[in-house]
């Protein structure tokens, strides 16, 4: 089969690979009809290269049709059509019976120190491989995927994979007060899909910031409120509370995550990171790794006091320093995670109907074939062309 591979930092293609398998009798495979690229994909294209190899399957954003089961899968058929979450979890044991299939104990990558596994996410979660590809092999084929029906396209099932659920994850963990407000530093798919959420749960103003044009205009459009971080790269945490009388947004959302614009410094050490052998990196990221700050230090800034900020941006430095101090006289909440895929997926299913009420069958910007994938991690990393939301069609 074809499959979107990692063969080192910002060097991605499409190679044939071997078709999985059966492994285990629950195991499905599916044949993919949609993947999506990921702001997180952009970690691997761009900073996590010492946890790859090349050759590695990339890609978590799945959605098909099962084209073969295990003689112990019961819950779905072959024709079947099915969205898979990002998390490989079971949906079994004591840590996803409680909501927490990010950290599954039947998949945690205990020689890492990590939570539960992830496609198509690097030796720290497992390594597995990825769903950018014609076909995926999927473990748990009783209790992992989302069963959707036939009838709509892709795009109104297949951001229940990560997209969905991280933003509702967001919106849900930044707490907001009926008629309340928040800040969404970030406007790539998870920000902008976060925003829609915030409004749809009764916040009563949403403030997006971003530094690139086409995103402010698509939140303008949608009628959000929008900060341009290139007037306020100096005064954003004014700007915000000029708008809320002098106080700050209720919650802060932080969908940017490492590699947030600024921060010279931290850029240079992660850049380096990158280009070390593989162990040597390994060890630098797992000790002393350095996060660029700017966005969490912003949310931080512009949230109220007493107020909540909540993380989904992807974090990866050992050593990031927080400014402890300001936080506690603050009195902020924190919260942050991976995404619990199925512990949201309820939640979100009513709303994707025909009324279409979070703009999911138009959020993506760019439909493309797989041989596509390698241009559009490039275009997607340079932020061009008005590219938000890619969708791969193998």
């Amino acid at each position: 089969m074809r499959a979107l591979t990692w063969q080192g930092k910002r060097d991605v293609r499409i190679e044939e690979v071997p078709d999985p398998r059966i492994e285990k009798p629950d195991d499905i495979v599916v044949q993919v009809t949609s993947t999506g690229i990921c702001g997180s994909d952009l970690h691997l294209y761009e900073v996590l290269g010492p946890f790859l190899d090349p050759g590695d399957i990339l890609g978590h954003e799945t959605m098909g049709v099962v084209a073969e089961i295990g003689p112990e899968v019961t819950d779905v058929a072959v024709g079947d059509r099915v969205v898979i979450p990002f998390n490989v979890s079971c949906n079994t044991c004591w840590m996803c019976s409680r909501g927490l299939h990010s950290q599954c104990e039947t998949t945690q990558v205990r020689s890492m120190g990590s939570g539960g596994s992830l496609f198509g996410y690097t030796k720290l979660y497992g390594q597995v491989p990825g769903g950018q590809a014609e076909f995926l092999r999927v473990p748990f084929g009783n209790t992992l995927p989302i069963k959707v029906p036939h009838g709509p396209s892709d795009d109104r099932f297949v951001y229940l994979s990560d997209v969905l659920p991280t933003a509702w994850q967001a919106v849900e963990y930044a707490d907001i007060p009926p008629g309340g407000s928040v800040t969404v530093l970030g406007l790539g798919p998870i920000g902008d899909m976060a925003a829609r959420i915030a409004r749809l749960r009764g916040a009563e103003l949403v403030i997006g910031v971003d530094l690139v044009d086409d995103r402010l205009e698509r939140a303008r459009r949608n009628g959000f409120t929008t900060l341009d971080l290139r007037e306020h790269s100096k005064d954003l945490g004014d700007a915000v509370r000029d708008l809320t009388q002098g106080r700050g947004t209720d919650a802060v959302i932080d969908a940017v995550g490492l590699e947030a614009h600024g921060a010279p410094v931290a850029q240079a050490a992660q850049w380096a990171t990158g280009l070390l052998p593989d162990k040597l990196g390994r060890t630098l990221m797992e000790k002393a790794g350095v996060d660029r700050l700017g966005a969490l230090l912003a949310g931080i800034d512009v949230v109220r006091r007493g107020g909540t900020l909540s993380i989904s941006g992807v974090y990866g430095g050992a050593a990031s320093p927080m400014p402890l101090l300001t936080m506690f006289d603050k009195q902020l909440q924190v919260r942050m995670g991976q995404a619990n895929v199925w512990r949201w997926v309820n939640d979100i299913l009513p709303h994707l109907t025909d009324d279409d009420p979070l703009g999911v069958d138009g959020f993506a910007t760019h439909h493309l074939p797989l041989s596509e994938g390698p241009a559009a991690y490039a275009t997607f990393q340079a932020k061009k062309d008005g590219m938000v939301k890619t969708l791969l069609k193998p």
